[in-house]
């Protein structure tokens, strides 16, 4: 049978005429290029990509016939080609609202403008505010004295995200409230935030083990600690008995009593002021994060 089907190829070639010229050659770059222009603009990386290799498929299925019934397998060529028009037909069915917007784009008077401005085809992705956002949850959170715990972390090797659940979802007032809600099954655990991505909630922080630490903090306090003695993260905690806001950072907690300190040290957390004083020292060991002024130490 694979005799056969090479002969057939050999003869079928053998039939062809291979004068070949420079005209030849212009032509088929020029299909080339409109072929690979048309897929990188309406079809790469979109849901038409699968119906196009379909299509492909299809017409790979629809040669193999013409070569079983060419080497009297005529029956299960038949076949095959009977499946691949079926196939066909019920594509136009399928497809028809498809087809009825390609065929109205086509019909537009700038068709040819939008053709060629890549701009008007590609999804506009607008910027999240990400301290906007995590200022607005903040205050909600607060004001209802729902318990909160968040890890702001550039370096992820060092969370322990595998016991919780990965979300790799865009960061959002709605998401993080919608987490640390008393009736969600996440809400117990932390959130970890890299740039304007939640990684994943419901994690769990090791606990500090400093003896003096005060009895009244709790285990979300205890976990932000824990957390910033052993990463560079810097962990925000929202008291659920209280509602006061604390950033840990290097193993201290700092409280807050107005959303402005607040959005400012937000803001050198994640990078959005520069570090220009001299009399600062980095609290995390990558630059451009969030700084304290030194103090000398008491006891």
């Amino acid at each position: 049978m694979i005799n056969d089907i090479f002969s057939y190829l050999l003869k079928y070639i053998g039939t062809l005429e291979l004068t070949f010229n420079w005209s030849d050659f212009i032509q088929i770059l020029f299909l080339a290029g409109l072929l690979l222009f048309l897929y990188k603009k309406f079809i790469k990386n979109t849901s038409s990509e699968k119906f196009v290799k379909g299509i492909l498929i299809l017409v790979c299925v629809w040669f193999f016939s013409e070569v079983l019934m060419r080497i009297d397998l005529k029956i299960i060529g038949m076949f095959l080609k009977a499946i691949v028009t079926l196939v066909s037909l019920s594509l136009i069915v399928i497809f028809q609202p498809e087809l009825r917007r390609f065929l109205g784009f086509l019909g537009q008077v700038d068709f040819v403008t939008k053709l060629f401005n890549s701009n008007n085809n590609k999804p506009k992705v607008q910027k999240i505010d990400v301290v906007k956002e995590l200022i607005e949850s903040v205050k909600f959170l607060s004001k209802s004295h729902t318990g909160a715990l968040i890890v702001f972390q550039s370096d992820l090797s060092n969370t322990y995200t595998d016991v919780g659940t990965i979300l790799n979802a865009d960061l959002s007032t709605e998401l993080v409230l919608t987490i640390f809600h008393p009736n969600t099954p996440l809400h117990d655990g932390a959130v970890v935030i890299n740039g304007d991505k939640i990684i994943s909630a419901g994690v769990l922080l090791p606990l500090t083990e400093d003896p003096k630490l005060s009895w009244k903090y709790g285990t979300r306090h205890r976990a932000a600690i824990g957390m910033s003695e052993v990463s560079d993260a810097a962990c925000l905690v929202v008291s659920e008995e209280t509602g006061d806001v604390s950033i840990a950072i290097d193993g201290s907690l700092k409280k807050y009593d107005d959303l402005v300190t607040l959005k400012s040290d937000l803001e050198n957390i994640l990078g959005y002021k520069e570090q220009v004083d001299d009399d600062k020292r980095t609290i995390f060991k990558i630059n451009n994060f969030m700084t304290i002024k030194k103090t000398p130490d008491k006891h």
